[in-house]
């Protein structure tokens, strides 16, 4: 998907929601482990739920490593399925350099036809422009992430003022355009999002955080958005465990909905 065709998505459906499918076999509803693959009767369910108010769908490939071969299987299924409009990021998180990284790609972006792929920058360069060889496929990096133990790294600050976060930002952005490359920005520390901003002001934002993890929609867009809107706000245990019954997908469809409202209201006071 192109970046046009993004920002495209985004003004059609008034959203910039991701809904993340991070689909743990011990937290969907015990009545769908009748079925022959639980996990993508869940994702199906998920899906046609919430498919008319996001614009993303962001599996974690973990969920699905950890099943061996039949997670695989569950995972391809759910790719497929999801409608052709969607920007389909594979949260993987991969960063490894030379050959091992070209094949992540091609496993990604070739065999399961990914729109983007999360990387880790750790390694440099090698470890991100192998991402970097397809046709209007994206990497998005690793930049400053929710977790306690970002602080370890990504908030390391030189003589200036200047933390580790914003340089591996600068530097990836003379690796590729912003029609390629994007960032993973927590939102759970909102006012640091600024940081990055200035340091990729055109780029594309991939925002953990809203919602279950305390991340604040308002805080994300104040100090987030670009004249493209240039975020994409990830939403996971929020939607798709807001219940463990049989409503479970009514559930999902009125918490995006929810959040694409939000997100409408936003994107009508900017204009859009």
């Amino acid at each position: 998907m192109t970046r046009q065709e993004l920002i495209a998505q985004i003004k059609a459906k008034q959203s910039f929601l991701c809904v993340g499918l991070d689909t743990d076999i011990n937290k969907i509803p015990k009545f769908l482990l009748d079925f022959e693959d639980p996990i993508f009767e869940f994702n199906k369910r998920i899906i046609d739920a919430t498919k008319d108010f996001c614009v993303s769908y962001k599996p974690n490939i973990a969920f699905y490593e950890r099943h061996g071969a039949k997670g695989w299987e569950s995972l391809a299924k759910t790719i497929a399925y999801i409608p052709q409009e969607h920007f389909i990021i594979a949260d993987a998180k991969r960063g490894d350099i030379g050959n091992t990284a070209s094949y992540y790609a091609d496993a990604f972006f070739k065999d399961m036809n990914c729109d983007a792929i999360t990387v880790a920058p750790y390694m440099g360069k090698d470890s991100v422009t192998p991402f970097l060889n397809y046709e209007n496929k994206w990497a998005i990096v690793l930049a400053m992430t929710s977790n306690p133990g970002s602080l370890d790294f990504q908030f390391i600050q030189d003589a200036s003022g200047k933390i580790f976060a914003e340089h591996v930002v600068e530097k990836c952005t003379t690796w590729a355009s912003d029609e390629q490359l994007m960032f993973v920005v927590g939102a759970t520390r909102s006012e640091d999002i600024a940081r990055i901003r200035k340091a990729a002001p055109s780029s594309f934002f991939l925002v953990p955080g809203v919602g279950a993890q305390g991340g604040s929609l308002a805080d994300v867009v104040e100090f987030g958005w670009n004249e493209d809107c240039g975020l994409l706000v990830n939403s996971s245990r929020a939607i798709i465990y807001a219940s463990s019954g049989e409503d479970f997908a009514t559930r999902a469809t009125e918490e995006a909905q929810k959040v694409q409202q939000e997100m409408a209201v936003v994107l009508q006071n900017k204009g859009w």
